[in-house]
């Protein structure tokens, strides 16, 4: 399999660690807001926004990147 196969599956896979790392903080972000740290909460859920606004374009790209020959 030539290198540039691999791509594709590459960034599927770094998208599905991205996908986890946000689930995974936001787990953490309402753990801290339950106790009381409401301010720090929004702070990440800003920060987070990015993953956010970005998750469509990954999406439509990695669906042209991966199409079966």
């Amino acid at each position: 399999m030539p290198n540039s196969d691999l791509l594709p599956s590459l960034l599927s896979k770094l998208y599905e660690n991205q996908l986890a790392l946000e689930a995974s903080i936001m787990e953490l972000t309402n753990w801290v807001e339950q106790r009381g740290s409401t301010e720090v909460a929004e702070n990440i859920r800003g920060a987070l926004h990015a993953i956010d606004q970005n998750e469509e374009f990954i999406k439509l790209t990695l669906a042209v990147l991966i199409v079966p020959d």
